[in-house]
């Protein structure tokens, strides 16, 4: 009986295509091949096969990949609602998806209509919900605002008075000292903190201006007095298995701060993520933001039951990424930053591109397809019409001496 192929002898047949098959590929093939036996002949058999397939793949020379892309992933997004809000998984958190969230995606908002973030913990915490709660609890922005039952403005004395309540800031985790150190950081050279009895607190902000005591009296609504800003809400979700078991516990927020929340002790920070692509960008750079981009358009797509190639997708992240900066599809950015004047002024704007053209006196090579369709005085640099082809006649010698005759 055949012997099964050695794990040395099939990675090396597996990395004879190293120029040729992505890392990613061959890692699987390895796998794959080693999970099924196979022998020597049937491991290369086996490669060669996907190596034929992967070959097959690949884009034609001079396909408009731009093009095919453009309506590959505009054609479908035709038939999106424009329903705005879906549950995220849980009652108390909604995500904006559809043709909404589509476009935020590729206008690079600088922060989405709804941003969430999806929160891991490290493997010995995961598993524990008390943890996970505690660590929602730390994650949580809360305010005076949140402790708070009821404010009034003292014009007399000009201060703030504040009735607490015992209740949430006994679930936030919050004691009165908390209250009082937050309330400190604002008072002012001139001011006080005044704690009457338990429940009550009265902050005298030296001010004797009712404008003032109006704009400050917000300030103090609004100070941090723990968690982490721009975390509005988080909640713990269970991580489940397809028969239903629970894996691990999660933390889903209402509001984003990568930076911080990486930070945090007891977070997985190779798992957590946020659909703010431009807070990825700044926090983990290019090839991060580009992977989010790919990940969220699936996402949209596959809520609505939308097939789109993937390669399509990967096509959108790389133009909108490949400069190093993270730029939406608009006048602003890919299309706005095109070298030919015409595909400028075919998008938006026409007029003025023109003009601005004229007057630096630009020129127009006529390279890509949308000035070529324009001008209609050659064929479309795509396909057929990308090949130059010149031919070069060789007359004999005879031929060339007595007339033509042999």
């Amino acid at each position: 009986m055949p012997r099964r192929v050695s794990d040395r002898v099939l990675w090396s047949l597996v990395e004879r295509y190293y120029d040729v098959l992505p890392e990613s590929l061959r890692k699987e093939l390895f796998t794959k091949i080693k999970e099924a036996g196979l022998t020597k002949s049937e491991a290369e058999q086996v490669i060669e096969e996907a190596v034929r397939r992967y070959k097959a793949s690949l884009v034609a020379p001079g396909e408009a990949v731009g093009m095919v892309a453009a309506q590959s992933l505009g054609e479908p997004a035709t038939q999106m609602t424009l329903r705005t809000f879906h549950f995220a998984g849980v009652r108390e958190l909604n995500v904006t998806l559809g043709l909404p969230r589509m476009i935020e995606i590729v206008d690079v908002r600088r922060e989405p209509s709804t941003p969430i973030m999806e929160i891991y913990l490290e493997p010995e915490l995961a598993k524990d919900r008390d943890a996970a709660l505690r660590l929602a609890g730390e994650i949580e922005l809360t305010t005076i605002e949140n402790v708070t039952r009821s404010v009034e403005l003292d014009y007399y004395e000009y201060a703030v008075i504040l009735e607490l309540d015992p209740e949430v800031m006994e679930n936030r985790g919050v004691t009165l000292d908390d209250i009082v150190k937050a309330l400190n950081r604002i008072k002012g050279r001139k001011g006080k903190v005044e704690v009457r009895d338990e429940n009550t607190v009265a902050i005298y902000l030296g001010v004797e201006d009712v404008p003032k005591l109006r704009r400050l009296h917000d300030r103090v609504l609004s100070l941090r007095i723990k968690g982490i800003k721009g975390i509005r809400h988080a909640i713990v979700k269970p991580v489940k298995d397809d028969e239903g078991n629970i894996v691990e516990y999660m933390i889903m927020t209402e509001g984003s701060n990568l930076q911080a929340v990486l930070s945090v002790e007891g977070v997985d920070q190779t798992r957590t993520i946020t659909n703010n692509i431009l807070e990825i960008y700044e926090v983990l750079g290019i090839e991060a933001a580009r992977q989010a981009i790919i990940e969220e358009i699936k996402k949209v797509l596959e809520e609505h039951g939308l097939d789109v190639d993937y390669r399509h997708i990967m096509m959108v992240a790389d133009t909108m990424t490949y400069t190093g900066k993270v730029r939406q599809v608009g006048r602003h950015g890919v299309a706005g930053e095109k070298s030919s004047v015409l595909a400028r002024a075919s998008f938006e704007v026409t007029v003025k591109n023109l003009v601005e053209a004229a007057m630096r006196g630009e020129v127009d090579p006529l390279r890509g397809v949308i000035e070529n369709i324009i001008v209609g005085n050659k064929p479309i640099p795509v396909g057929t019409g990308a090949v130059k082809l010149k031919m070069r006649y060789e007359f004999p010698l005879a031929a060339a001496t007595n007339g033509g005759g042999e």
